[in-house]
This record gives structure tokens, sequence and C-alpha cells, in this order.
């Protein structure tokens, strides 16, 4: 069974050598995604919790274009610039996975791309 790329405008474009998404053997694996609004270069500003609302926003676009969604992801991976800010990260995040919340990773990175204080990505079960 081979890959197929997922790309959409519902999310930042890739600016490097990878794909916003990627589905192989029945799993959606989403890059990394920073609180990039779509269609610009800018950073969501308001803090962390304004950060997390659009880079859950920004993995829900990926979903979306995969024909996944939100419930079906089984895992993820936060990497927070101030492990401080887990209490405001996690009570957003909280809000996207309302029931039966994927396993999680949360570490504190020593430095996110483009000054971030968020970044997050997902591996997600497709619907059959």
């Amino acid at each position: 069974m081979g890959k197929q790329v997922i790309s959409t405008e519902n999310a930042p474009a890739a600016v490097g050598a990878y794909s916003q998404g990627i589905i192989a053997n029945g799993f959606l694996f989403t890059a990394g995604q920073v609180p990039l609004i779509p269609g610009t270069s800018n950073l969501a500003e308001g803090g962390i919790e304004a950060q997390t609302r659009q880079v859950m926003n920004n993995i829900k676009g990926v979903l979306e274009a995969s024909g996944s969604s939100m419930s079906s992801v089984v895992k993820t991976t936060v990497f927070l610039a101030d492990i401080n800010d887990f209490g405001a990260f996690n009570a957003v995040y909280g809000e996207y996975f309302p029931q039966d919340p994927p396993a999680r990773t949360t570490v504190q990175a020593g430095a996110l791309p483009i000054g971030a204080l968020i970044e997050v990505e997902a591996v997600a079960v497709l619907e059959s």
C-alpha cells in the first residue's frame, strides 16, 4: 500500500521539504502544526490560548482534507516553548477532544519555529 499526500488551504502551507499530511496504511500523520494563520505568514496573537486554538484548527483542517475528524485522532505529540503554559494549553486542547481524548505526549522544546509557543502533530485512524 502506498502513501497519499494531503494538502489543504485550511492549514498553513508547507514551507520546506514536508507535507501537511500523509495517509499510509489506514492512518493520517500530520506535520507538526504551529500557530500560523492559513494563507498568511502571521502567528496567532493572544498568548498560549490563542496559539493553541490556531494550532488545533490547523490540525482540524488537515484532518478534514483527508476525510477524517478530530474524533479519529489516536495520538498527539505536543511541544511547548514553556512547560509552565501546560495548564492554559490543556484547557483549550480539551475543548477539541471532549470525549475519549487521544494518547498524548507533551514536552518542553528548546525553541520552536518562528517563535511559536506551541507545535502539535497528530496521528488519526481513517474512517472506513
